[in-house]
């Protein structure tokens, strides 16, 4: 029997040590009751190598991304740089795929095949025998490091012979010199870029062919990758700056002298800050099934509580894996593409798919994966304030609004004006400080920005029915009621203008209602507060229309047959809080009304929304059914949604709607499993943020909760909803 490598030896030690560490953790937390069963790994495993880009697995640090293929004797690692874009401040342009790194290796028949996505580190393993040797492979994006590091190893000496190799997306020029491979090149509108492979071997011999690295009978072998563009993400500076090459050769020369121990170690120990903050348990699932074999047997009816606790994780692994501090927001594949003309441009449409990216953000701890967002609105305000585009010209020349869907620089489809859009993304800023309680992001960044939409919007409104104050020329994307043969149907795609529509009414009262409560906490300006609260007042509100829908247009004019995906008039039960069914039962039910004519069946990202919808008017059965649907219908192999195709937002909003299922804390009070389901009778879920800067943890058993607590930085009284009852507890300091 053959030794195992040290290397190999090191990586299973590592795995269990870190598999002991955690249930130790969760026995001193949560005591004997909550063991009951073995912790799940959180895992997404394969018995063979993806054989399609939605088979792969994703790995990122927020702007370098890569789709892992995990091939044995051909690996494909496609790879992104979330700046590689086409257009500009004035043309929409999409969204790039950067390249592929190509590893050729000499095997004969590979056996004993597994690759797996471990969510708990952030790396992806594979590992396969042939010819008697065991191969192990680790790859990751470091954050810190700003590299994606691919490490192989073998327990015999000399195992790997092969080629390496480095294409490019768009006819770059592409050179080897001693152990790097670049690819250097320019996009028509001007951006540079460049991409860069280092190749390590340890033992053996290498030779450089001209676009190539040839590896002759390696111990093992380390391969480092970089990327990256002219980009700069400021629109002070037209968005330019120095060619990247120093800046891509640095980061690989200041990677290349450390170990792959320290690399990953690094890596590990930034990504889990993150991640490690919320734990879930909803019951006992197949972890020893291969993840595609468990999703099948999903969509065949087969009850798996795991699967759905391992999609909520996969959630938090591509927002930490595609938005970073000093990055870009994650756009509508997050940081994935490998399509010169994505669909949708692969860009940030305003009218629900950005915001939706960023809903389990603040709820599931990851509130620093939220900073890309407020830069990039601070940007678009500076943008098209700037704008000379008459369709967006402000009425007074205060605040700002902009297209439907634009790019990072600003750059619009045109398809549609989107008024609301800027008050919906300085919604994020709100939700920011409401779950941190950073006064001085406040004072500084959201309140700023959201006064000068509130003054945009008072701007804006004008005299409605029976002197309310409404807005006058809006749309419910992504359809509109249009009049044919003396008949008024509803039309896919339609953008007429009509004055008093439910989703712009709805966005003005969230934003008016923020300000307000941002500026008595901030003490300042209190004769505009009043004139804002009066005008709030006015407002036309949620309708109730004849056959007890709530109205998606001021004008009674809503299908009872339309099952459109877009659900804007919603807006104020999701994610708004104007309507619920403690507050406002009568219009609850009418939501209830509008969501069951709706219909369940519908696209990903819009089967998501349904699911937070449904937790917000606490029918736990009917929000765990949609996160059914969403999974039999939606999920592609490696847990990406599917819009049809790809679009991550989906993933990023069952995540939200299974946080909203747990807790909610919308309404002033802290309400604890508001919308559990039966299908989870008995779990757990630790470190969940509440609004007003708390963490919580819940224990249930038989849909009840046995155990909960609340921490925050320093002790405070909070009204908490649980079982039935509210009470008032004084919070534990964290």
């Amino acid at each position: 029997m053959k030794l195992l490598c040290a290397e190999c030896a090191e990586w299973i030690l590592s795995r269990t040590r870190r598999s002991a560490i955690r249930t130790l953790w969760a026995f001193i937390t949560w005591g004997a009751l909550v063991l009951s069963r073995a912790e799940e790994p959180l895992v997404l495993w394969y018995e063979r190598p993806a054989t399609n880009w939605v088979e792969a697995l994703p790995v990122g640090n927020g702007s370098l991304g890569g789709m892992i293929f995990g091939g044995t004797t051909h690996e494909r690692v496609q790879f992104n740089e979330s700046t590689l874009w086409l257009g500009d401040e004035i043309e929409m342009g999409s969204y790039q795929p950067f390249g592929d790194l190509w590893i050729s290796w000499r095997h004969v028949a590979p056996s004993d095949y597994r690759r797996e996505l471990d969510l708990d580190e952030g790396v992806v393993h594979i590992s396969y025998r042939d010819g008697g040797t065991t191969f192990q492979r680790e790859i990751f994006c470091s954050y810190p490091d700003s590299v994606m590091v691919m490490s192989f190893i073998a327990d015999r000496p000399s195992a790997y012979s092969g080629t390496v190799r480095l294409t490019d997306a768009h006819h770059a020029t592409i050179r080897a010199d001693g152990q790097r491979i670049t690819a250097v090149g320019r996009l028509t509108n001007g951006l540079d870029y460049m991409s860069a492979v280092y190749v390590v071997s340890e033992g053996g011999s290498s030779t450089t062919r001209e676009d190539s690295i040839v590896i002759q009978g390696a111990d093992r072998v380390t391969l480092l990758l970089a990327a990256g563009t002219s980009f700069v993400n400021d629109p002070m500076k037209h968005w330019r700056g120095e060619h990247p090459s120093a800046r891509v050769l640095d980061r690989l020369q200041a990677a290349v002298r450390k170990s792959v121990t320290a690399l990953k170690a690094v890596h590990v120990a930034d990504y889990q800050r993150l991640f490690g903050r919320v734990s879930l348990d909803l019951g006992p699932g197949h972890p020893n099934w291969p993840t595609d074999r468990r999703l099948a047997a999903y969509k065949e009816g087969h009850p798996d509580p795991g699967l759905e606790a391992l999609l909520f994780q996969y959630g938090r692994y591509l927002l930490i894996s595609s938005s970073r501090p000093g990055g870009l927001p994650a756009n509508l594949q997050g940081i994935w593409n490998e399509d010169l003309k994505p669909a949708w441009y692969s860009g940030y449409t305003c009218d629900i798919n950005l915001e939706m990216n960023y809903w389990p953000a603040e709820l599931t701890g990851l509130s620093e994966c939220h900073e890309p967002l407020f830069r990039w609105i601070r940007n678009m305000s500076i943008v098209y304030k700037r704008s000379k585009d008459p369709r967006v010209k402000t009425p007074k020349g205060r605040g700002w609004t902009t297209y439907s869907t634009l790019n990072p620089m600003g750059g619009a489809s045109r398809w549609a004006i989107h008024h609301p859009g800027s008050a919906w993304l300085v919604q994020h800023l709100w939700l920011h400080y409401v779950f941190t309680q950073d006064l001085e992001f406040l004072r500084t960044l959201a309140y700023p920005a959201i006064k000068e939409v509130v003054e945009f919007w008072e701007d804006r409104l004008v005299p409605g029915p029976n002197g309310t104050l409404i807005t006058p020329d809006g749309w419910s994307p992504e359809h509109g009621p249009v009049l044919v043969n003396g008949k008024i149907v509803i039309r896919e795609g339609d953008r007429t203008p009509h004055p008093g529509v439910s989703y712009d009414q709805q966005i003005v009262w969230d934003l008016f209602s923020n300000f307000i409560e941002a500026s008595a906490i901030l003490g300042v300006d209190s004769e505009y507060r009043s004139r804002i609260t009066a005008l709030r007042s006015q407002l036309l509100g949620p309708k109730v229309g004849r056959w007890g829908q709530l109205q998606e247009w001021m004008e009674d004019v809503d299908d009872p047959k339309d099952r459109h995906r877009h659900l804007s008039h919603l807006f104020a039960l999701h994610p708004g809080r104007q309507i619920s069914p403690l507050t406002t039962p009568d219009l609850a039910q009418a939501a209830r009304v509008s969501l069951e004519a709706r219909g369940d069946i519908s696209t990903g990202w819009s089967t998501a929304w349904k699911i937070n919808l449904w937790a917000r008017l606490h029918d736990g059965a009917r929000a765990h059914r949609l996160l059914q649907l969403q999974l039999q219908r939606c999920i592609l192999p490696n847990l990406f949604n599917s819009h049809p195709p790809f679009q991550i937002d989906g993933n990023f909003g069952a995540t939200s709607g299974i946080a909203e299922m747990l807790l909610q804390s919308h309404l002033g009070e802290i309400h604890l499993l508001p919308a559990l389901p039966p299908a989870w009778p008995n779990g757990r879920v630790s470190g969940l943020r509440a609004r007003g800067g708390f963490e919580v943890d819940i224990v249930w058993q038989h849909g009840k909760v046995t155990r909960f607590r609340i921490r925050s930085k320093h002790p405070q009284s909070v009204r908490v909803r649980v079982n039935g009852e509210v009470r008032t507890v004084v919070s534990e300091s964290i």
